[in-house]
């Protein structure tokens, strides 16, 4: 019977993502990560930028009942995934300061009426009270962490709300366990830990990314006794190096101002 369920969830997801997305298959990553979000286990994601993160919880958020609430730091990055979502005919809101007193009205209504299937807010919101009643009283299916090494590298000093989203969970569902997913593209060993401890996600699926790319690779060269005003590898290295590289793209870091315009004179 589980099986049954299982295939009939995925056969639905599957069916979600041409319907609204426009593809025939997940890639492997975000096949192995909703796999484990239709099993109702929490999930902490490392994907590379650009890998679909954020597929992994918005199509099951259309085949669960109830509300998704994604968790973002940046209100430009709420209105791009919104809108974007809107355009391909998937209800979804943001909360934020931008919102006039009659939008913020507006979107709580469709919330009410089950109209709205993504929520996304920034962790300040949490600290809304008059918010934290209102979502009381609306059914959660999940609650997303965006961008989560947010958590660990700006949750002590920086936006301590986000070390308030673990509390939040636990309010808003009465102690209820409810799925907790995380998701990033930058996330060492040690935040990976800490992330999984400041959300309290309990027994997570972890996916990691393979963030090997054939098509960029790093050359280290040893400047000394080169340039030292420059203080990279002389002047005539670089000009050489643009010579052969004429009409490409690229990027020639510098520790000063004054590095750059000696590099943008050459």
């Amino acid at each position: 019977m589980v099986f049954l369920v299982g295939l009939k969830l995925k056969v639905e997801a599957l069916k979600i993502l041409k319907e609204y997305y426009g593809y025939d298959n997940f890639r492997e990553g975000q096949e192995k990560i909703i796999d484990a979000i239709l099993q109702k286990r929490n999930v902490l994601g490392i994907m590379t930028t650009g890998a679909g993160k954020s597929i992994c919880y918005q199509v099951p958020a259309l085949i669960f009942n109830g509300l998704t609430i994604v968790i973002s730091p940046l209100i430009s990055l709420m209105k791009d995934q919104v809108d974007s979502l809107k355009l391909i005919g998937i209800e979804a809101s943001y909360i934020n300061s931008t919102l006039s007193s009659d939008e913020y009205n507006k979107i709580l209504f469709r919330i009410k009426k089950g109209q709205t299937k993504l929520l996304y807010i920034s962790p300040e919101r949490l600290e809304n009270r008059a918010f934290l009643n209102f979502i009381k009283t609306i059914k959660i299916s999940m609650v997303v962490v965006d961008e989560a090494h947010c958590v660990s590298q700006w949750g002590e000093n920086f936006r301590k709300s986000y070390l308030r989203i673990a509390d939040f969970i636990r309010y808003i569902t009465d102690g209820v366990k409810i799925q907790t997913l995380a998701f990033t593209a930058t996330a060492t060993p040690k935040i990976k830990v800490d992330i999984i401890d400041k959300l309290k996600i309990e027994n997570p699926f972890i996916f990691v990314d393979n963030f090997n790319r054939d098509n960029i690779y790093f050359k280290v060269i040893d400047n000394t006794g080169f340039d030292k005003n420059l203080d990279i590898d002389s002047k005539p290295f670089i000009i050489d190096y643009l010579r052969k590289h004429k009409g490409k793209s690229g990027i020639i870091y510098c520790s000063t101002r004054k590095n750059v315009d000696d590099i943008y004179i050459i």
